[in-house]
């Protein structure tokens, strides 16, 4: 069936074009005084997305990955960087891929993204002309806001496992990477945690988020690792470290700050044990803390003391 209309124009059609003309006119004036007042500019910075992942293997290291997964749980000499890792302007994080799942930061001494260029270990020269450094030293620790378990007694690392999978994942103006630990035994059952650390464009803090992903409680075990003559700050909801950490990769070694951030009414107490401050989570099925670094070669939060007030004034709600 064929079908002819002509549509013949009324009193509400040119009063409809009469109408969007006059706002259209309105709508011009209104961005005008809007770039005049500077908003554009900012809605641009605030779309983009300052932040990247990184998540590869050796073995084929020109592709990167948005999901490896091991029935060890132990890829730690097989993945690029020892694990997953993101990044912000200015600090890298990644999440060991073994028995630890311990959280160490890459420093940067200029804002910007290098996780992609060096991957995690720019060379001395690089380092030297002002890049960014691997000098955060982990060691038998959970490192800055990594997460383990506590059973009452003692530590519970999540291992063995019958499967660990690290993914990375970029979204808005945001990038996070995830391990998940399956089948770790504890308490005379077995749980599945995962961890996930999140960062920000436009933002120097990371979060934290672990949850058992079957709604079981455990307590949760995170903290923060200091060494010999670092300044430790312990607060009711932040603890700080600053100073040097003992010489790994770096060309220079210099001062460094790490801070965690956290509700105090999620943790049951705080445990010392000479290398790590530890706190412990009452029984829970997840849990969040926020984390983050600077260090004396920064143009920011260059001092212990700047470094400190940046926490103190910090404001997050868990």
């Amino acid at each position: 069936m064929e079908c002819n209309f002509e549509y013949m124009p009324n009193k509400t059609y040119f009063y409809n074009l009469k109408y969007f003309k006059k706002m259209k006119k309105r709508f011009k004036f209104s961005l005008i005084a809007f770039i005049a007042a500077g908003f554009l500019p900012a809605l641009s910075v605030f779309a983009q997305n300052n932040t990247d992942i990184s998540l590869f293997l050796k073995s084929d290291s020109s592709k990167y990955l948005p999901e490896v997964i091991s029935e060890t749980g132990d890829m730690y000499n097989l993945v690029g960087h020892h694990g997953p890792a993101v990044e912000n302007e200015w600090v890298a994080y990644r999440i060991f891929f073994n028995h630890s799942t311990s959280i160490d930061v890459y420093s940067k001494t200029k804002p910007g993204l290098e996780l992609k260029k060096f991957r995690w270990y720019p060379t001395v020269e690089q380092q030297e002309s002002g890049w960014g450094v691997d000098m955060y030293k982990v060691g038998n620790t959970v490192g800055l806001g990594g997460v383990q378990l506590w059973d009452g007694e003692k530590l519970v690392p999540p291992d063995p496992v019958t499967s660990r999978i690290a993914s990375v994942g970029k979204e808005g103006s945001s990038s996070w990477m995830e391990m998940v630990s399956e089948g770790i035994p504890y308490k005379g059952s077995t749980v599945d945690i995962k961890v996930k650390v999140t960062v920000f464009s436009g933002k120097r803090e990371a979060l934290v988020e672990a949850e058992e992903l079957n709604g079981k409680k455990v307590q949760f075990a995170t903290g923060i690792n200091y060494h010999k003559g670092n300044k430790v700050v312990n607060k009711k909801n932040y603890i700080t470290v600053w100073g040097i950490h003992p010489e790994d990769v770096a060309a220079v070694p210099v001062d460094m700050g790490a801070a965690i951030i956290f509700n105090p009414e999620d943790f049951s107490k705080k445990l010392d044990d000479g290398n790590q401050i530890l706190l412990i989570t009452h029984p829970a099925n997840k849990v969040s803390t926020y984390i983050t670094s600077s260090n004396m070669n920064e143009q920011e939060l260059n001092t212990d003391k700047k470094f400190n007030k940046y926490v103190k004034n910090l404001k997050f709600s868990f």
